[in-house]
C-alpha cells in the first residue's frame, strides 16, 4: 500500500481553516503514538510531551482535549501567540492495519487565521505534506532512536523569489533528480553527502542519509527566509556542530556572486 499522504477537501468559513491528510505507515499504532507525543524532535521539532489526560497541558500553552492512546489525540489552543492566528487544533486518529504491523493515520489541522488567509493557508497546507512525510521517514528508518536537532534560517537575501532554486543548485541537484533517487549532494565545506532524495518539490527538499534527515524549506515562497532543519540520529550526533556547519553553508549560498 502507498505511504503517500492523501489530501482531503479543505474548507474555510470566514477565517477558519481545515487541513486533512490520511496515510498509512510501516509502524504500529503504539509507535506512531510515541512519535507524536514523545518523539517530535525526530520529524518536527522537540516539544514537551502533553500531560496524559483530557485537560492536560501541552506544548505552546495548548490543552489536551482528547486522549485515548494509541488511537486518538487532540490538542487545541485558543491563543497561539501570533497576530495572524487566534486558534489552532491538531487531531490525530490512529488505527491498526495488517494485524498491528502497520498504522493508518488521519491528521486534521484546523483553527482560525486572522490575517493574510490565502498565504497562511497555502503555507500551512504545503508544510503539512512535508512534515507528515518526514514523520513517516522517521518512523520507517530511525524511530525510536534519540535525536540531536538543529534548525535555523538563511539571511535576508534568502527571501528572494528564486532563493530556493539557488539552494537546489548549491546542493548539486540536477533538474531531473526526483524523489526516491540516490544523490551525492554538496554539503558544508564541500563535503559530499551521500543520501536518498526522499522528498522534492518546488517548496521543499528532503535528504535522508544513513544517520540523519536533513530538511530544506523554501519559505521564501511565503515571504520568509529559507530554513534548514537537521535531525541527526548518530550516536555521537552534535546538534550545535550541525547548526554551525549547515548555517555556514546556507549563508554561503546567498553570499556567492549570482
Amino acid at each position: 500500500m502507498s505511504q503517500n499522504s492523501t489530501p482531503q477537501n479543505s474548507t474555510s468559513t470566514d477565517r477558519e481553516f481545515e487541513i486533512v491528510r490520511e496515510f498509512e505507515v510501516d509502524a504500529s499504532p503504539e509507535q506512531v503514538w510515541e512519535a507524536i507525543t514523545e518523539g517530535t524532535g525526530g520529524y518536527l521539532w522537540p516539544m514537551d510531551p502533553p500531560e496524559p489526560r483530557v485537560g492536560g497541558a501541552a506544548a505552546f500553552g495548548s490543552t489536551v482535549t482528547a486522549w485515548d492512546p494509541p488511537h486518538h489525540l487532540t490538542i487545541r489552543s485558543e491563543d497561539v501567540g501570533f497576530s495572524v492566528q487566534s486558534a489552532n487544533q491538531l487531531e490525530h486518529t490512529i488505527e491498526a492495519r495488517d494485524g498491528g504491523r502497520r498504522a493508518w493515520v488521519r491528521y486534521v489541522h484546523s483553527g482560525v487565521f486572522t490575517d493574510d488567509w490565502d498565504n497562511q493557508y497555502d503555507g500551512a497546507s504545503k508544510h503539512t505534506e512535508f512534515y507528515l512525510h518526514t514523520l513517516r521517514e522517521y518512523l520507517t528508518h530511525f524511530a525510536p532512536r534519540p535525536v540531536a536537532f538543529a534548525t535555523f534560517e538563511g539571511p535576508e537575501a534568502s527571501k528572494a523569489p528564486d532563493a530556493f532554486a539557488a539552494v537546489g543548485r548549491a546542493l548539486g541537484l540536477a533538474d531531473g533528480d526526483a524523489a526516491g533517487e540516490r544523490v551525492r549532494a554538496h554539503g558544508p565545506e564541500g563535503r559530499p553527502v551521500d543520501a536518498v532524495l526522499d522528498f522534492r518539490n518546488p517548496y521543499f527538499v528532503g535528504l535522508r542519509t544513513d544517520h540523519a534527515l536533513i530538511r530544506f524549506f523554501g519559505r521564501n515562497h511565503w515571504g520568509a527566509p529559507v530554513g534548514v532543519s537537521v535531525h541527526d540520529f548518530a550516536p555521537d550526533a552534535d546538534a550545535k556542530a550541525n547548526e554551525l556547519a549547515w548555517q555556514g553553508w546556507l549563508n554561503g549560498v546567498f553570499s556567492r556572486p549570482s
